[in-house]
């Protein structure tokens, strides 16, 4: 299993919980995801900003759609800052724009959006800058919003997923 991402820590922790299932699997960034053809499926994850993916992660994804449409893939964003509020679901509302192209392009089986989190040292000038308004920051809360749980519950769904796969197969074979 590749996970090419550009989230550190969740795909490391989504890779930890595919082995301990018994899922091979290794995260990488995109720069140096190497050679793709060993692998069986892929999990796929970015940090989103503004509505969008980054820009490695969706080129990453636009150039190796031929070989990512024939095997399973799962695909995450991490990025909303904060908790659903006000009946509205973060989730469903922070679906980076790429998805809807990614779907008809490689058919992922799964996409998942998990909270970020604001490290203030990261930001760039303009955005530390902006941040000082009572508004920006309000909408940029200084936190770690990650769960978990949720990212670790996410990854065993697709353990138990490629583990029916591989049963399937084995029992295919003579």
């Amino acid at each position: 299993m590749g996970i090419p991402a550009n989230t550190v820590p969740p795909q490391r922790c989504i890779a930890e919980t595919l082995t301990l299932a018994g899922q091979h699997a290794e995260a990488r960034p995109v720069q140096q995801a190497g050679d793709l053809g060993g692998y069986e499926g892929f999990v796929i994850g970015s940090a989103a900003y503004s509505m969008h993916r980054r820009k490695d992660a969706t080129a990453f994804v636009m150039s190796t759609r031929d070989l990512l449409a024939h095997r399973p893939v799962w695909l995450f964003s991490t990025g909303p800052l904060g908790t659903d509020a006000k009946g509205v679901s973060l989730r469903t509302t922070a679906e980076p724009k790429e998805i809807r192209g990614f779907r008809t392009a490689i058919h992922p089986r799964d996409h998942h959006v998990f909270f970020g989190a604001l490290d203030p040292g990261r930001l760039t000038f303009a955005e530390k800058t902006l941040r000082k308004l009572p508004a920006a920051r309000a909408m940029m809360p200084e936190r770690d919003f990650r769960d978990w749980t949720d990212i670790e519950d996410w990854a065993r769904s697709i353990a138990e997923e490629l583990t029916q796969q591989d049963a399937r197969r084995a029992e295919e074979e003579p």
